[in-house]
């Protein structure tokens, strides 16, 4: 475990973040940027990949699977790393890998090479997040922990809303390959800041590496989430791309629990658990990233297929969801260090859950500036649920906990997020092609269209000069069964936001204590 050299518990005196803590939280926020802001801003990317490399939509897709899985492959192993090498080599050499990683994107000359150097990148950005949120914890102290998880909130939160944006115009103003090449000045300033910043590592004698573990643990992960990442391509659950792979993921995942409850030192300390705040912490993490992640592809398909906005455009109209939180999310931190994460989170996920009832109710025509304001109160709700509820999970936490709760809390993020995302992509795939086709009514479908079932009539401006001469009441016709399909799927992550409240309820409403032993967390006083 790493211990740095000058350790205090943080106390009144010491309670405001002072500048060496800001400063560990500048570097850390700087390298979740980057890996976080990747996997939205590659998604931007694929139509292009499809084009240049002359491949198909499912092939081009694999550049974001192949990451995917890389991050599920490598996140269980990051909490015994960090314990056997010290979190600041660690995070350096992650950093070094997705830099790497990103060079290698940039200089792909086809669609396979590029698969394998977003592998290279994903094993590198998996472990930024759970190792930064490991040196944070250890350099404010359970007193500050709010406060700290706030500042690392913003990437998380920004990363879905400002990656089409960045995306959309690197590639429209240069070309694909700054998507990638963008990453080496931050990535290297991040780790010249790195050296320089966090302290100095002390790993002690670390527990023996539980090989039996990995070899469960993250084969089990990746077969797992490539099944359900699967789903919205095959359009079903039954199929046997998503049944195999998901099927053996579990197995392998339930071998793995079974294993970990009888073995001393397991590679993800199952009995974590045994920590009530830490238990319901992880089931409302579990539920909100499902709504959250979930619903986060519902709007910016909403106002590019019905709206027919620009990828740009439609992530500039949903920025005002980033504002929200931004506002809200160091308010929130600073009353959680003080009454508990408890009533913040409650706080958050009614006003996220009213917020998005709204937007059951959207049509071809609703306002944008009713839309932003929506999104606005939802962000508010948002910067109060999901950094807190983090907070839960690790600020009672011993310092010999913290790398592997760090752990624990990004597969969950990761896995609950895979989850939501399919799921919510298989109902609104059904609800669009339950529609009734242009073609049904009687109207001629010009030479080299689209077959005009709802689904596609609804992709607004791509097709509008080759659906140009079809009445204008059929056209309002599809697009307003497509928005209420829309609407109609927003249903699904409000009630996963309610379900929500019920483990939300019972997360700590007072003031932290530092855990009682030797290796509590401890403030880092940095000069």
């Amino acid at each position: 475990m790493t211990t740095p050299p000058d350790t205090k518990a943080a106390g009144p005196a010491d309670d405001k973040l002072d500048a060496g803590v800001l400063k560990i939280a500048g570097v850390v926020v700087l390298g979740a940027i980057m890996s976080i802001l990747d996997v939205t801003v590659v998604t931007v990317a694929i139509p292009t990949f499809q084009h240049d490399f002359d491949t198909t939509t499912a092939v081009a897709a694999w550049s974001m699977t192949g990451y995917t899985l890389a991050l599920a492959t490598v996140i269980p192993l990051t909490g015994w790393a960090a314990d056997r090498f010290g979190t600041k080599r660690l995070y350096m050499m992650a950093l070094v890998f997705f830099v790497l990683g990103s060079i290698l994107c940039s200089t792909a000359w086809n669609i396979e090479s590029l698969i394998a150097f977003r592998v290279i990148q994903g094993l590198g950005g998996g472990m930024l997040m759970p190792l930064g949120m490991t040196i944070m914890t250890h350099a404010a102290g359970p007193q500050r922990i709010g406060r700290v998880m706030a500042v690392l909130g913003v990437p998380m939160l920004l990363g879905p809303i400002m990656g089409p944006i960045l995306g959309g115009w690197l590639i429209d103003s240069f070309s694909w390959h700054w998507i990638f090449l963008i990453n080496v000045p931050i990535g290297a300033i991040a780790l010249a800041l790195a050296f320089i910043v966090f302290p100095r590592d002390n790993p002690e004698p670390s527990q023996s590496f539980d090989l039996l573990g990995m070899l469960l643990a993250s084969p089990g992960l990746a077969a797992f989430l490539y099944g359900v990442s699967s789903i919205p391509g095959e359009g079903t659950v039954k199929s046997a791309k998503v049944l195999i792979p998901a099927i053996a993921g579990v197995i392998l995942l339930v071998a793995f629990v079974f294993h970990a409850l009888r073995t001393e030192h397991p590679l993800i300390d199952l009995r974590l658990f045994q920590n009530k705040s830490l238990r319901f912490a992880v089931l409302t993490m579990t539920f909100f990233a499902m709504a959250f992640f979930g619903s986060g592809l519902l709007l910016p398909t909403y106002l590019q297929q019905v709206r027919g906005e620009s990828t740009l455009m439609a992530g500039l109209l949903i920025a005002p969801q980033g504002l929200g939180a931004m506002l809200t999310m160091p308010v929130a931190g600073r009353l959680v260090d003080k009454i508990g994460p408890g009533k913040i989170v409650l706080t958050g996920i009614s006003v996220m859950a009213v917020a998005m009832a709204f937007l059951t109710q959207v049509d071809a025509h609703t306002s944008y500036g009713m839309l932003c304001a929506v999104l606005f109160v939802m962000g508010l709700g948002m910067g109060c649920t999901m950094m807190p509820t983090m907070t839960a999970a690790i600020q009672t936490l011993t310092q010999a906990q913290v790398a592997r709760g760090s752990t624990l809390m990004n597969i969950v993020n990761q896995t609950a997020g895979s989850i939501g995302t399919a799921t919510i992509s298989v109902v609104l795939t059904s609800l669009l092609n339950r529609g009734v086709t242009l073609s049904d009514k009687g109207a001629a479908v010009p030479p080299g269209a689209p077959d005009p079932t709802l689904a596609n009539a609804a992709i607004g401006s791509r097709y509008s000069d080759q659906l140009a001469h079809l009445p204008q009441a059929l056209l309002n016709e599809g697009f307003d069964l497509a928005s209420k399909a829309f609407a109609h799927t927003f249903i699904v992550p409000v009630c996963l936001l309610v379900i929500t409240v019920i483990p939300a309820f019972f997360l700590p409403r007072s003031k932290p204590a530092a855990p009682v032993e030797t290796g509590a967390p401890a403030a880092v006083p940095m000069h």
